[in-house]
């Protein structure tokens, strides 16, 4: 079972930047890829970023060039520094864990946070 904890979000002006941090427990199981995803009122939670233990990213498109994740596998935390945020960024931003354990894949969701980008 992986619990996992964010942190960071809150409210920034147009422009500005913000840093989100997931911390997954245990420390000592392995995730085989961490990342966000994010849902705004009345849309479907999407994909932001992904990162995998072989350093294989996935960005969205919408915050290439502006997003930057990051993770440390032997604190088995994720990072996502977002800068030059914009309105559209507003949404509760959930941590995203994938691990197989040698017979099958399961996913685990952190309990979001919220980020609200004002113009």
């Amino acid at each position: 079972q992986v619990q996992l904890v964010e942190s960071g979000g809150g409210l920034v002006q147009a422009g500005g930047s913000l840093r989100l941090s997931c911390a997954a427990s245990p420390v000592s199981l392995k995730i085989n890829a961490l990342g966000w995803y994010r849902q705004a009122p009345g849309k479907q939670r999407e994909l932001v970023a992904t990162l995998t233990r072989l350093k294989t990213t996935n960005l969205a498109d919408s915050v290439k060039g502006r997003f930057i994740i990051s993770r440390d596998d032997d604190k088995n935390t994720v990072t996502l520094q977002m800068n030059n945020l914009q309105p559209d960024d507003t949404a509760v931003y959930y941590c995203n864990a994938k691990r197989f354990d040698g017979s099958r894949w399961t996913e685990y969701w952190g309990q979001g946070t919220q980020v609200t980008v004002s113009s």
